[in-house]
This record gives structure tokens, C-alpha cells and sequence, in this order.
């Protein structure tokens, strides 16, 4: 190594812009080579490894440990913990899930439509890779396979930033997938993992556009908290692909099967209290018969229950609601409950205080279900089911680099179609225009 060389290595060590900068260059020349290969050599290298997951689980789950025991010295809160930590049976739906991007059709060179033009003009709309992708995460170490096998699959290149409560998983995971990826032949640089936990890099990674030898990064994921996902959203000087709050509703209609609403409420909120598609806010129907059992149900399981008025006399464990309780992402045993006065009601609560995430109803009556899948205006909005479905893998998409709740590009459960664009192939006979 020349001097010369010596003094470029320092600068990109102790310069964050540098450094995203070097990563950013050498991210888009493995995206081209990428983007080259076929796709059954895409899906064969997620196939491979998702492989060395399961061959190296041990190795994974040491380094989980070390960041479960940091995390309890930290006193980091139960429910980010449970985000964090790994056992056998995560890591083994982790490979799974590696496995089941790789079983789906790819999306590139797909036709989205075709025209042809009274000229003589053929014109087709051609899906392609967005390009460099850029995701900041916090806590699950499943995203960093996640990440990296949506992104790999589509055609594009990664640059993973985690957190640093989970840097050992991370780290531990990207080694053995990596180690897969080349025996399949991918560029390394293809799916990169920031080597260094600075949150001046996050910020060098927000503003690479490209100018000023930013390098260039076509979009930004974060998968994180509210104050993460603010942040990125706040300072990104590239475009942007994120949900900043996950709070959801379930309605319970009058017209709702008891046994079917106590065993959807339940599972919304207590299944897993820490992810997005938790419910938040239920919502009980005033001529609904059994909102008796529903709150006792809850209660009795541990959750802690903040309600109105009308909520407070069904069951004397529901504490007075605050103002803010309706626009709180608890991600805890928490419930905020209102009692409506019908649809029109319900719609206009979800319509104040949601997040456009994902809410449901609980109905028999078929019209009654179609009105609300029609007027809530979310990314997901359910009938009879739990908003614990909100998950990419669940809806057969192997998995999800995030939920969109934005209108622009994806929305929902963003997966491999989300991660592509379009160009248009127009073919000619020597036609000029006039």
C-alpha cells in the first residue's frame, strides 16, 4: 500500500461523508453486475445463503447473547428485548424467510403494460431495480437477512445501517449470508453492512443524493421507533419509503360474532405488543352485546386497558383515557377503548387518530365490512382478522423490507414488487415525428 493509498483509508475512516461516499460507489458498480446476473442465480445465491443461517446458528446465536446481555445492563425496555433476541425457532424463520424470497417469481423484465400507438409505436412499461437502497434499522437483527435478500432478489444493492443494541446479530448474520452470496458467484460490495456504529453516518447516508461527492443512494428505508423513522424523514435529502407510527384500530360492529371479536382483540393487541401491526385502539360498538366479555378478556390478560366514559362503566379496570392515549403508539399491554355510536362514528375516530397503517372491523354483516374496507383510508384495512397479519411474509410476500403508509411508489408491506421501477421500451420502425 503506497503512502498515497494509506492517507485515502484514514480519511474514509474518520470522515462519515467518505466513507458513505465509498460505499455508495462501490454499491452501484455491484448493482450493475447484479442486476446482470440471471434470475435464477439470484434466487440460487439466497437459496445458498439462507443455508449457512441454518449451518451456523450457533455462531448467530452467541453473538444474540451478547447483545441481549448488553441490552438487560442498558435496562432496555422488555418489549425492545423481545425485538432483539433470538432462539431457534426465530433464526429458523429467519432461513425460512431468506427461502421463500428466493421460491418467488422475480419481478425484473416484467411487463406491467403495453401499448401500441396508431404510429406504429410499440410502447411497454419494463420493471426494474430501484438501484442502491439504503436501510436504517434498529433493533430486529431478522432485517438485516431480510434486507438483504428482498434487495438482492429485486436487483438492487444494499447498504445496511442496524443498531447498535443488536451490532453483534447483525454482523454475525451479514458474515454467513455473505459467505453464501459468494459462492453464487454475487459481488461482495452487492449487500454492504456499515462497519462503523457512528450516528454521523446515518446522516451522511440521508444526504447522499449525489451532490457534493455524497455518493449517491436511490432510497431510504428506516425500520425503527417513531424517533428513528421522524428523523430520516426529517433530514433525507433522498427519497424516502417508511411508516412513522403503527396505530391501529379494530372496530367491533354490532352486528360482530361474540367469540369471533374476544379472539381477534386479543391476538391484535397481546400476541406480540411490540410490532407496528399491534392494535392500539379498539373501538366497541354502543349496541355491540358482549363488550363485557371482550374488556374482561383483556384485563384478565394482563393488559392494561384506558377508556372513556362509556368504556369505564363496562368494566371498572378501564382508567381514565388522556387526550394523547388516542395518538400513542404503545407498543406495550396497553389499549386505548372507545365506545361509537355506529360506522359513521367509528370512521370518523380512525379517521382523526390513525396512522394509516393498518385497521380492521369485526362483523358479520357483509355491507356493513364492505363500507369500511372502502372509506378507511389505510394502507391495510382487514375484515375479521387480527392487524398482527400486517407483515409482508404473511401476506405471501416471503418477507418485507418495511410497511408504506405514504401514497407515493408502494404501499403496505413492501417486498419485491416495492422495490422496483419502471422504464418505458418504445421500438420503432423509422418512424420520425413531425
Amino acid at each position: 500500500m503506497t503512502r498515497e493509498d494509506s492517507n485515502s483509508n484514514n480519511t474514509v475512516a474518520s470522515d462519515p461523508v467518505a466513507l458513505v461516499a465509498k460505499l455508495a460507489r462501490a454499491g452501484r458498480i455491484a448493482q450493475r453486475a447484479l442486476a446482470r446476473m440471471t434470475d435464477e442465480a439470484r434466487a440460487d445465491a439466497l437459496r445458498r445463503a439462507a443455508r449457512q443461517v441454518q449451518n451456523h446458528s450457533d455462531a448467530i446465536l452467541a453473538a444474540n447473547a451478547r447483545d441481549i446481555a448488553a441490552a438487560e445492563d442498558r435496562g432496555l425496555s422488555a418489549a425492545m428485548i423481545d425485538r432483539l433476541r433470538l432462539d431457534e425457532d426465530r433464526l429458523g424463520a429467519i432461513a425460512d424467510a431468506v427461502d421463500a424470497v428466493a421460491a418467488l417469481p422475480g419481478p425484473l423484465g416484467q411487463i406491467i403494460d403495453k401499448s401500441r400507438r396508431p404510429n406504429g409505436l410499440q410502447l411497454a412499461r419494463i420493471r426494474i431495480p430501484i438501484g442502491l437502497i439504503g436501510i436504517i434499522y434498529e433493533s430486529r437483527p431478522n432485517v438485516t437477512a431480510d434486507a438483504a435478500a428482498l434487495c438482492l432478489r429485486s436487483g438492487n444493492a444494499a447498504i445496511l445501517r442496524g443498531g447498535s443494541e443488536a451490532v453483534h446479530s447483525n454482523r454475525a448474520i451479514h458474515a454467513v449470508m455473505a459467505a453464501g452470496l459468494a459462492e453464487a458467484g454475487v459481488p461482495a460490495d452487492a449487500v454492504q453492512l456499515m462497519p462503523t456504529q457512528d450516528r454521523a453516518a446515518v446522516g451522511a447516508m440521508l444526504r447522499a443524493n449525489g451532490a457534493d461527492g455524497a455518493g449517491r443512494i436511490d432510497m431510504i428505508v428506516p425500520r425503527g421507533g417513531k424517533g428513528l423513522v421522524a428523523r430520516v424523514q426529517a433530514d433525507a435529502r433522498v427519497p424516502v419509503l417508511a411508516h412513522l407510527d403503527g396505530i391501529c384500530h379494530t372496530y367491533i360492529h354490532a352486528a360482530a360474532d361474540p367469540a369471533m371479536a374476544r379472539d381477534v382483540t386479543l391476538n391484535a393487541k397481546l400476541r406480540r405488543t411490540g410490532i407496528c401491526g399491534a392494535m392500539e385502539t379498539l373501538l366497541i360498538d354502543a349496541t355491540y352485546p358482549d363488550a363485557a366479555a371482550v374488556l374482561a378478556g383483556l384485563a384478565n390478560a394482563n393488559c392494561e386497558l384506558r377508556g372513556d366514559a362509556r368504556a369505564r362503566a363496562i368494566d371498572s379496570r378501564v382508567r381514565p383515557v388522556l387526550p394523547e392515549d388516542w395518538d400513542t403508539e404503545y407498543l406495550d399491554a396497553v389499549l386505548s377503548v372507545a365506545v361509537v355510536d355506529g360506522m359513521e362514528d367509528a370512521l370518523a375516530h380512525i379517521a382523526a387518530h390513525s396512522s394509516g397503517h393498518t385497521d380492521a372491523i369485526v362483523t358479520s354483516d357483509d355491507r356493513a365490512a364492505e363500507i369500511f374496507l372502502a372509506e378507511v383510508d389505510s394502507a391495510i384495512v382487514m375484515h375479521n382478522a387480527s392487524s398482527q397479519f400486517a407483515d409482508g411474509g404473511e401476506f405471501g410476500l416471503g418477507a418485507e423490507i418495511g410497511i408504506a403508509t405514504g401514497r407515493l411508489h408502494a404501499r403496505g408491506p413492501v417486498a419485491l414488487e416495492g422495490l422496483t421501477t419502471y422504464k418505458w421500451q418504445v421500438r420503432g420502425s423509422g418512424q420520425t415525428r413531425p
